[in-house]
């Protein structure tokens, strides 16, 4: 495990950090790379077993710096819960990296409340969490959201006419349509950050395609995806902690600039060492966020702002 050539992370002692779905893959070194900068790291995982493993694990190498609270994005009373717990034990939160995600599960599945698995986790649950958390991210004095989107956006669509794809369920539209939605409201929350004056910075970055357990636990180890992975693994997959150099980058980066996007720059966009990657203007434009934005807090129920 090792960062990109000549990469060294600003120190980030005194820094509190949230990943989400940290328990392995891109979320794991995610977190045991901010802990060895001197990051306190949360890990909010949805299984206490592997969570609490994970944690001792980067305890081994940056010991005192992570703690793991459970948190299942599926269901929002655990949400709720996860935001409670850590305001009762921390203070302020410097950087929230929403990593955790579904990918592509063959028979359409859904949330504690009814929404479909992949926009519900994906997307929803952590729209929910920002907006519980806004407060802590907000008594920080750089306060910093990183979204994981994915290449998959390239494809996406937001279907408003069925977010919740009842009439006809396609895994992988589903799936792109996710992670579009995450990169819209990176830019989203930007904008309104600037318009509020709130001072918080939202980026967003993507692993390329990296080789981490999200495949076995959604389309599957003998999923066209997975073989096709496995044949360009020399060429085209690049290993999970690789996959985390975005996110690093994306969390750290002391010239980030308000909306910026991170991603491998290999060719097309799929390996290599990080730096700024290519948004579809689809995922930029300002009145598709609005609409989001607005349609996510109705789903979620409750206003994103700073005030009570």
């Amino acid at each position: 495990m090792s960062l990109w050539p000549g990469a060294k992370l600003p120190s980030l002692t005194g820094k509190t950090v949230i990943v989400t779905g940290a328990n392995s893959g891109i979320g794991y070194y995610t977190a045991l790379e901010l802990a060895r900068a001197g990051a306190d790291v949360v890990l909010a995982c949805r299984s206490a077993k592997k969570g609490e493993a994970a944690a001792a694990l980067v305890n081994e190498e940056a010991p005192g710096r992570a703690k793991f609270l459970r948190l299942d994005l599926s269901d929002f009373t655990s949400v709720e819960d996860f935001a409670g717990a850590f305001k009762e034990t921390h203070g302020a939160l410097d950087i929230l990296v929403n990593n955790a995600g579904v990918m592509a599960p063959h028979q359409r599945q859904v949330t504690a409340q009814g929404f479909e698995l992949q926009f519900g986790v994906n997307f929803l649950g952590h729209f929910l969490l920002n907006r519980l958390l806004l407060p802590t991210l907000l008594d920080a004095p750089a306060p910093r959201v990183v979204q994981i989107a994915s290449v998959a956006h390239r494809q996406g669509r937001i279907d408003f006419e069925d977010l919740q794809y009842q009439r006809r369920y396609h895994a992988w539209n589903a799936y792109r349509q996710s992670k579009l939605a995450m990169l819209i409201f990176a830019q989203e929350l930007q904008r309104r950050s600037d318009t509020g004056g709130w001072g918080l910075l939202s980026v967003a970055a993507h692993p390329g395609i990296a080789a981490t357990e999200i495949v076995a636990n959604g389309p599957g180890n003998k999923s066209m995806l997975a073989v096709l992975m496995n044949i360009g693994k020399a060429f085209v997959v690049q290993p999970g902690h690789a996959g985390a150099w975005p996110t690093l980058l994306a969390a750290t980066d002391p010239t980030a600039q308000p909306g910026a996007y991170y991603g491998p720059l290999g060719v097309g966009e799929f390996r290599g060492p990080p730096g700024l990657a290519r948004a579809k203007p689809k995922a930029l434009d300002a009145q598709t966020g609005a609409r989001l934005w607005r349609l996510a807090e109705e789903l979620t129920g409750g206003s994103f702002t700073p005030g009570p």
